[in-house]
């Protein structure tokens, strides 16, 4: 895939009702209630790229979390948005949303349904697996890879650069959620990078973009703390603009878009690597001879 200029993402002047945005347009809060929070991106998301946001806050006292997906509804066009993304929304049509959930939104394959057509939001040739729910599929002595699932693999969150998906080749510096710094820091930012922690804690990151699948379609991917959880909608119509959908839900009070490197890294970037390959964790970053600032920036504080 041809890589596509880096442009600054932000959400759309168009939300719900109790959804405030920051000066810069890439934070969401909802201020009250736990609904009319559904947020759009500013513009149509461009074949293979993300949009990566991290949770920034929670609000005790609801159920339910996060929702995310894409729509081929531009916002601009909306004479009212609707008070929830689901059903609301996908009831429109022409939107495809998934509530993150504790099970981490995994999707395995099932070639025996590749003939089944998915519905709205739906999935075609494939089911949803929560997490923990591989070993029982295994049975005794049994392959995965025979349902079509790719968990033989070992995962590599601490080796690769990038994460690839079909032709889809992302960054995976900014995919993954980090800790506060703090006295923990490294053993929680190793639960992040295995993807150990609920996908709804704080600090997690979650992105949703769409492969294209032939000349028309396309299939919808979403990404959880830099693991894809599969293709959540397939045979989506790719030929009208498709926008990522942020229902700023329920437990679930602000979040925040990550900008996402797609061409050459920057020179930071560049450095923030070469310190990290040398040291044992990211608060041991204090104990080098290094200015404060570029310090900070290796923290990603």
């Amino acid at each position: 895939m041809e890589p596509f200029p880096d442009q600054f993402t932000e959400f759309h002047p168009i939300h719900g009702t109790n959804v405030i945005l920051d000066r810069s347009g890439t934070q969401a809060t909802r201020v009250e209630s736990f609904a009319n929070g559904v947020c759009f991106s500013k513009h149509p998301l461009k074949p293979g790229e993300i949009f990566l946001i991290e949770i920034e806050d929670k609000e005790l006292g609801w159920c339910g979390h996060l929702r995310v997906g894409l729509t081929a509804r531009d916002p601009g066009g909306l004479d009212v948005v609707p008070e929830y993304s689901i059903p609301d929304l996908t009831d429109v049509g022409d939107s495809w949303v998934f509530a993150i959930t504790r099970n981490h939104n995994k999707v395995i394959e099932d070639p025996g349904a590749e003939g089944e057509e998915a519905g709205q939001g739906g999935l075609a040739g494939g089911h949803r697996l929560g997490r923990g729910e591989v070993e029982g599929l295994l049975g005794d002595g049994g392959d995965v890879n025979q349902r079509g699932g790719n968990n033989s693999k070992p995962k590599t969150f601490f080796t690769d650069s990038h994460l690839y998906i079909e032709n889809v080749r992302i960054p995976r510096d900014k995919l993954v959620g980090r800790s506060r710094p703090g006295r923990f820091s490294h053993i929680l930012d190793d639960l992040y990078k295995t993807n150990a922690l609920p996908p709804t804690a704080r600090r997690s990151r979650i992105g949703v973009l769409y492969v294209q699948k032939g000349r028309d379609l396309a299939d919808m991917h979403i990404v959880i703390n830099g693991e894809d959880m599969g293709a959540s909608a397939k045979g989506i119509p790719a030929v009208q603009p498709l926008y990522a959908v942020v229902d700023v839900f329920a437990a679930t009070k602000c979040v925040r878009i990550v900008q996402v490197e797609y061409g050459f890294s920057s020179l930071q970037t560049l450095c923030r690597k070469a310190i990290q390959k040398h040291i044992v964790h990211r608060m041991a970053i204090d104990w080098l001879e290094l200015p404060e600032a570029l310090k900070h920036y290796c923290k990603y504080e």
